[in-house]
């Protein structure tokens, strides 16, 4: 095997292309980068003598299956809903393929078919999910490996601004695809507390949340994900009595952005007609009762969420400029498509301002008839805005991947996420190596 296409050039791309152009020039390999944008792609490649950027259009079928065809492995970080069409591709053309997203039922229908040609299909191979999935995995090990039994899990991860950067009300920029951001969180959170199952709806997920310590970096507020027990059984933990995981953001965020919640701004299902020739305040006017005429926009917007008008919540609404009389320019647009073009504008990472990841395990086990608890704790700022922890931490795991693939060390065939030590152990060894280090405590 030699060559490697990867497919997508955006914000979480370059780290990914950069180290496995690294070790392209080690093995000598040829890695092609693939996007919708040459020049993106070009410029991620920057004249490497294993590279070259290239245009695709993802849905042109023959230009797709063209490029796939000339590579023994495949890196998607396309959008998590045109991988199913990249992975047919890989299978009909004998590709192993690798993503950062989580693994659908319908890829997961893929895995005989790619167990009978041997191919590799990964996913889940980023950040959270990926070093999420394996970090656990290895700590989960050590405790059953001295004789532990584990009694509660909970995982928490966020990507955040560092502190050093952070000056905005809301404590938050964009480090990753911000369409996700605006709708994280939709559908129902599942997860279990003292055996027994507990649901939150995405209309009270913002104001249940738990705060969490970050040794050495303070206290966050956590949100429960929507898929907690769908890992009880893939991290060998089935009958566990406590599972959750969770999403951290800075202290205020989840009441703010439950502010949003509650007025519709999130919300993805429909079109404002004529959105583009509306004023911000006349779009939040549109959530207003017609009998409700008494006081400003602002005021009524306050009285409709629960707030008072001068209050933390209503300040950071207004920081946002969804009181001024400004128009949206947006036409046809979903609430929830107006919101995150006025937050890309809004939460925009400045040349200079560095991003941070934190993520925490907590494990809680029993042990020779004593109870333990043990906290694993991952802190890593970005550069820049450019060089990113974020784009690291999901693109590193893939880059380690794709050369152990290229060098004949996964036997794992079929589709899988990697809680595995064939594939764990490798990688979080690496990863240590550019600063990818879990400080570990255990609780009195």
């Amino acid at each position: 095997m030699n060559s490697i296409l990867i497919i997508g050039a955006g914000r979480s791309a370059s780290a990914c292309i950069n180290y496995v152009l690294d070790k392209a020039r080690e093995h000598n390999w040829f890695v092609t980068v693939a996007d919708a944008d040459p020049k993106l792609a070009e410029a991620k490649v920057a004249g490497h003598p294993n590279g070259r950027g290239t245009w695709l259009d993802v849905l042109k079928v023959n230009d797709r299956r063209d490029l796939i065809g000339r590579a023994d492995v495949v890196v998607s970080l396309l959008p998590a809903h045109l991988h199913l069409e990249v992975a047919h591709d890989c299978i009909k053309l004998k590709k192993h393929l690798i993503t950062a997203s989580y693994v659908s039922q319908e890829m997961y229908r893929l895995g005989d078919d790619a167990r009978d040609r041997e191919l590799i299909f990964m996913g889940e191979m980023g950040l959270d999910p990926g070093i999420d999935h394996m970090s656990a995995m290895r700590q989960i090990a050590r405790i059953k490996e001295q004789g532990g039994k584990v009694t509660a899990f909970r995982s928490y991860t966020g990507g955040l601004i560092a502190p050093e950067s952070d000056d905005n009300p809301w404590s938050y920029k964009f480090t990753w695809n911000p369409r996700n951001v605006v709708l994280s969180g939709q559908g129902t959170a599942q997860y279990l507390e003292n055996g027994k199952f507990k649901f939150i709806p995405y209309n009270r997920l913002f104001e249940e949340y738990r705060t969490i310590h970050v040794p050495g970096m303070g206290d966050y507020e956590a949100y429960a994900n929507r898929d907690s027990l769908l890992y009880r059984d893939v991290y060998g933990l089935a009958g566990i009595p406590n599972i959750l995981r969770g999403t951290l953001r800075t202290a205020g965020f989840c009441d703010a952005w439950n502010a949003l919640v509650k007025i519709g701004l999130t919300d993805g299902g429909y079109p404002i007609v004529d959105s583009g020739k509306l004023t911000y305040h006349e779009l939040m006017e549109g959530y207003l009762s017609p009998d409700d005429n008494a006081g400003s926009v602002k005021d009524r917007i306050a009285k409709l969420i629960g707030e008072e008008p001068n209050s933390v919540v209503m300040s950071k609404l207004e920081w946002l400029g969804l009181f001024r009389k400004k128009k949206i320019r947006v036409p046809n647009a979903t609430p929830a498509l107006i919101l995150e073009n006025l937050l890309l504008e809004k939460w925009k990472l400045k040349a200079n301002d560095k991003d941070m990841i934190i993520m925490q395990h907590e494990f809680e086990y029993e042990l020779k008839g004593k109870k333990k608890e043990v906290v694993t704790t991952l802190v890593m700022k970005g550069e820049d805005a450019h060089n990113t922890a974020m784009s690291k931490l999901v693109g590193l795991p893939m880059g380690i991947f794709v050369k152990l693939v290229m060098e004949g060390k996964i036997t794992s065939t079929g589709v899988n996420i990697p809680v595995m030590p064939e594939v764990y152990e490798p990688v979080l060894d690496e990863l240590e190596q550019f600063g990818v280090v879990f400080a570990e405590h255990e609780k009195a």
